[in-house]
């Protein structure tokens, strides 16, 4: 293991860098708290405001994965399509299938310069998840209960609020509801089979009754839907302490541009459009599976630079005062400051490795293990 590698997995680096999160998460959530008056005078001004301050919390997690463990994305495209990515409103379809697939979203979005302004269909109780739920409260996220009857009215009225929305926005959308597993799967492909539907091999049935009310109420707002299927090269499966840890991966992502237009507005034949497109995304992994690549050309998309400079500038402004004062601490040579400081460090240890731990897949939602046939799809 060389040096630079030795000094990734280290407990001091991640210190630091849970550290510099929690921190400045929190102080970028004091100043979206401050912005509150200004919705009453500006929705505008106050919209671009919170999209630059949630671009401080979420392009730092994107720092992780592109610059500290070095994972590299290639991108299989249309080159016709590609100019449009990020110049238009648009819903992303991601398949589920690890631990930090939201991360290579996040990490696509801000390769095409939309990471402040996206969306994402999140569960109600993360609205109140400090630092990451409060930026996307203001961010205006949309939150469901996964209960269609009370979703369908909610989901539909946060959807229609972002008709004005003044700067180009993704709406990131998991179709199958919760990550892949072996167990999740089979008990998906027995409601396929109870509803005469094609059996898939590396997804789970798709959610059409959320998908169909994001395109309904997007139409006119969004231009297309970015059909995006992930893998990693080796049938690798990276999670976020990996990449805490420093472990370099490589993503291939293959994304289909699907105007809008092209899907049909009736609730039933959307449902079908939406299970033939997951037919289709199974070929497609089926092929990865087989031929290590995805079918088409690939397009060179290099990183941009500014998540790692709002890092730096993170790290400078909340790291120097408190070597500071550690240093004086430990020069007092009071035994009460020194147990304070330690209790402090390892606090926000402890929180930075619960926040990684919520992502695991030990750890992540049952929704979709006990399921008979659902009538969300």
């Amino acid at each position: 293991m060389g040096f630079i590698q030795l000094l990734k997995s280290q407990f001091l680096s991640h210190l630091i860098f849970c550290y510099v999160f929690l921190a400045s998460g929190l102080i970028v959530n004091l100043l979206q708290f401050c912005t509150l008056p200004l919705w009453l005078v500006s929705k505008k001004l106050a919209r671009k405001i919170n999209i630059r301050l949630c671009y401080c919390i979420s392009s730092q997690m994107v720092v992780a994965l592109e610059w500290w463990s070095g994972t590299e994305c290639t991108l299989y495209t249309d080159p016709k399509s590609y100019p449009l990515y990020g110049n238009e409103n648009a819903i992303a379809v991601l398949n589920h299938c690890s631990e930090i697939d939201f991360l290579c979203g996040w990490t696509f979005c801000e390769r095409f310069g939309v990471l402040g302004s996206s969306k994402v269909l999140a569960k109600q109780e993360l609205r109140y998840l400090p630092i990451i739920g409060w930026m996307w409260y203001f961010l205006e996220i949309v939150f469901c209960k996964r209960k269609w009857e009370e979703d369908r009215r909610t989901v539909a009225e946060s959807l229609q609020n972002l008709h004005d929305y003044p700067e180009n926005f993704w709406f990131l959308l998991f179709c199958e509801g919760t990550r892949f597993t072996p167990k999740k799967h089979e008990v998906s492909m027995q409601v396929a089979e109870s509803k005469g539907l094609p059996k898939l091999k590396y997804h789970l049935l798709p959610r059409t009754k959320g998908f169909w009310v994001t395109v309904q109420n997007l139409r006119g707002t969004a231009a297309a839907v970015y059909d995006c299927t992930l893998n990693f090269r080796n049938k690798q499966a990276p999670s976020l302490l990996d990449i805490l840890n420093g472990k370099k991966y490589h993503a291939d992502l293959y994304v289909r541009r699907i105007p809008l237009e092209l899907i049909p507005e009736g609730e039933a034949e959307c449902a079908a459009w939406l299970h033939k497109l997951y037919q289709e995304k199974d070929s497609f992994q089926e092929h990865y599976t087989q031929k290590g690549c995805f079918p088409g050309p690939t397009v060179t998309h290099p990183r941009r630079p500014w998540a790692l400079i709002n890092w730096i500038l993170w790290a400078c402004m909340l790291l120097y005062p408190l070597g500071l004062l550690l240093v004086q601490l430990v020069s007092s040579g009071s035994i009460l400051t020194i147990l304070v400081s330690v209790t402090v460090v390892c606090a926000a240890s402890l929180g930075g490795r619960w926040m990684i731990g919520q992502t695991e897949t030990n750890r992540g939602s049952s929704y979709g293990n006990k399921e008979g046939p659902s009538k969300n799809n």
